[in-house]
């Protein structure tokens, strides 16, 4: 009988902090609240929540509802809570401290919404959290440093306001494979501790004025396969053994920076690499043809830069399955268009404008039945334009 009021007890104790969350909403578009989360019903039968065998709330995912409210204060009353996911509303306001009492908590997903104020500190006191998302919201201030994050494994905190340094604390968190600090306004260093993260699957910090320059040994983290860096203000040049230690890279990301130097030839160890984009920046020198070796490529990005050299680069990349090459603005670059520019029959945008090409437009190029973008414009091409551009239907 005892048993038996105690989980009469606890289950009341979680009704209650759902139907307080419920009272906070002002929207319901779709009414699940409304018509599933009744007193009159079993927690466990109400739309978004899963129990577990102590009869306690154990997930709640309530996500892409377009929800409109707060988290009230006694939701940390929710004390068996696993998994919430909020992602996908608009959930406006600060999260309650009360929140802490939610140490059972491993997944936390907040994205999408519209919570301001910090980024509360006391997350740190969720020592099983693996997951924290909170990416697309109005956090300010500086990242916290969260302490006892030893278990977590993806942090996002892209599209906020977030100002300041990266915290060293972080580099405590050993399990950490996605660390994702796009958009926000950092101005800071990439901090040499970052490499210490030997878990690191993506990095991502675009868009949130980073200055100074790539610490190298970065590019010694075998896990990686995505380092995105695109829009900051980063400079100095890249290692001459770049790929040399990414066995696994599938993405770089370093377009709209200030780096300089040669493109290393290296590059072309990165065998698994789908994707690299160095536009607008300062490089110089030749591009290589061992870049034609890189058979999963996809997405070429080399325009606005500085480099020199003939266009014997096209000769090497044309068995290679490429939806994007984008080669414009590098005014010193020359040679003709190659005929075997028309294997590449997945090609969907070809940017080479403003450069130094000669000859005229291969009839090989209108055969890309794919081809959405070609752009030539600015350069010493002759002769006319064949009867097979109206093959492009797709442009």
């Amino acid at each position: 009988m005892v048993s038996s009021a105690m989980t009469q007890t606890n289950t009341t104790t979680d009704q209650l902090a759902l139907l307080s969350l419920k009272s906070q909403i002002i929207s319901d578009p779709s009414h699940f609240l409304d018509e599933s989360w009744s007193p009159a019903t079993s927690v466990s039968r109400w739309v978004g929540v899963a129990g577990s065998r102590h009869q306690r709330v154990k997930s709640l995912n309530l996500s892409n509802m377009a929800l409109i409210g707060r988290i009230p204060s006694n939701f940390g009353n929710l004390t068996f809570l696993v998994c919430l996911d909020l992602g996908s509303n608009n959930f406006h306001g600060n999260l309650p401290q009360e929140m802490t009492c939610l140490r059972r908590l491993k997944f936390l997903d907040l994205s999408f919404n519209n919570f301001r104020g910090e980024v509360p500190s006391w997350f740190g006191f969720l020592q099983k959290l693996q997951v924290l998302n909170l990416r697309n919201n109005s956090f300010t201030g500086s990242i916290p440093s969260f302490s006892n994050m030893s278990t977590l494994q993806t942090l996002n905190l892209a599209f906020n306001s977030l100002e300041g340094h990266i915290p060293v604390s972080l580099s405590n968190a050993s399990r950490l494979e996605t660390l994702e600090l796009s958009y926000n306004s950092l101005q800071a260093n990439i901090p040499e501790w970052i490499s210490s993260l030997h878990n690191m699957n993506l990095l991502g910090i675009e868009y949130t004025q980073l200055v100074g320059s790539i610490p190298f040994t970065i590019f010694s983290i075998s896990r990686i396969e995505v380092v995105a860096f695109t829009g900051n203000s980063l400079s100095g040049s890249l290692p001459n053994g770049l790929c040399n230690g990414l066995p696994i890279l599938k993405g770089l990301y370093l377009s709209i920076n200030k780096l300089r130097g040669h493109m290393p030839t290296s590059i072309s160890n990165c065998s698994q690499l789908q994707i690299l984009s160095l536009s607008k920046n300062e490089f110089d020198g030749p591009i290589h043809s061992e870049i034609g070796r890189l058979s999963n490529l996809q997405i070429l990005e080399l325009g606005a830069n500085h480099f020199t050299g003939t266009f014997h680069l096209m000769n090497t990349i044309t068995k290679v399955s490429y939806y994007f090459i984008i080669l414009f603005y590098n005014t010193l670059f020359s040679g003709i268009i190659p005929q075997e520019i028309g294997n590449l029959v997945n090609l969907a945008k070809l940017g080479m404008e403003d450069n130094q090409i000669t000859g005229s437009v291969p009839i090989s190029i209108f055969n890309i039945s794919s081809l959405q973008v070609l752009s030539l414009w600015q350069n010493n091409l002759s002769g006319l334009l064949p009867g097979e551009i109206g093959n492009l239907t797709n442009m």
